[in-house]
């Protein structure tokens, strides 16, 4: 025997099945989404990061990395000796005092600074939470900081700024 739905019946039947389908689609793309962020770790503005790059301080638990040239970087960080930074696109300086302060002074001798514009530093965290480096760079540098496994971070070089007009 079958069973005929009139009208209001199949309306009601295929709000149900809509309703249920985007439960479903929300709930799995939701248990996604934080499987695809688990991973990731977070930088944030760091007076103390800050202070000690601009004062050359060289934390000896770190190696440190440029992106750009040595004579105008575009960033410098620092991460923790008992990581491995990602991707090779970073070249890893052995900093003195002395170079360190080549390199920050190196930043900030370009058309950014002329403009008025200063660098900041920022604190690098894993996936858990740890501070595992820092950063100085324009504050407006876009990177992203991901961890692939316990002993491999991944950090995205900043990208080129365009001179503003």
């Amino acid at each position: 025997m079958k069973t005929i739905l009139v009208g209001g019946e199949v309306k009601k039947k295929q709000r149900i099945i809509y309703w249920i389908m985007s439960l479903l689609i929300v709930f799995l793309s939701s248990g996604c989404m934080g499987a695809l962020k688990a991973d990731y770790g977070r930088i944030t503005p760091d007076r103390n990061a800050e202070r000690d790059l601009e004062t050359y301080q060289v934390n000896p638990n770190y190696n440190y990395y440029i992106s750009g040239s040595e004579i105008r970087p575009n960033a410098i960080i620092g991460v923790d000796k008992g990581l491995t930074v990602e991707p090779a696109l970073w070249e890893k300086v052995e900093v003195t005092p002395k170079k360190f302060r080549e390199l920050v002074m190196g930043m900030s001798s370009g058309l950014d600074s002329m403009l008025g514009e200063s660098y900041s530093g920022f604190a690098l965290f894993d996936d858990k939470g740890k501070q595992i480096g820092v950063w100085y760079s324009l504050p407006d540098a876009r990177t992203s900081l991901r961890m692939k496994d316990d002993r491999t971070v991944i950090i995205f070089t900043p990208e080129k700024r365009m001179p503003r007009n």
